[in-house]
């Protein structure tokens, strides 16, 4: 089980968006980065196609995973994941916990 998932809150600790929050747009694993909407914003040169026009686009780059971490659901702040199993036998499920707080990630 990953520690950051798509659709998760997380917080930037390292580089020009430091202290920014997004959520996660995708996770490239075998990369170890993912995108995160409105953080590691860069500009390209976009050529005419039938679909879009020329122009230069402002689009989201791929951020290491070390310079994320997922924001604590009860105050937001930066917090380490764990994982907890929650029932017994068949029925059981493991699920993310947020260190900081002890109450259980979303997603």
């Amino acid at each position: 089980m990953q520690k950051i998932k798509k659709g998760d809150n997380v917080v930037v600790l390292a580089g020009k968006d430091k202290g920014r929050t997004g959520e996660v747009i995708q996770v490239m694993p075998k990369d170890d980065r993912a995108l995160v909407r409105g953080v590691n914003m860069v500009k390209r040169h976009q050529r005419q196609s039938a679909s879009q026009e020329a122009g230069i686009v402002s689009k989201e780059a791929p951020i290491h995973l070390s310079n994320l971490s997922v924001a604590d659901p009860k105050d937001g702040k930066p917090t380490r994941v764990g994982f907890k199993v929650i029932g017994e036998g068949e029925s059981a499920k493991k699920v993310r916990i947020a260190k900081r707080s002890g109450e259980q990630i979303d997603g």
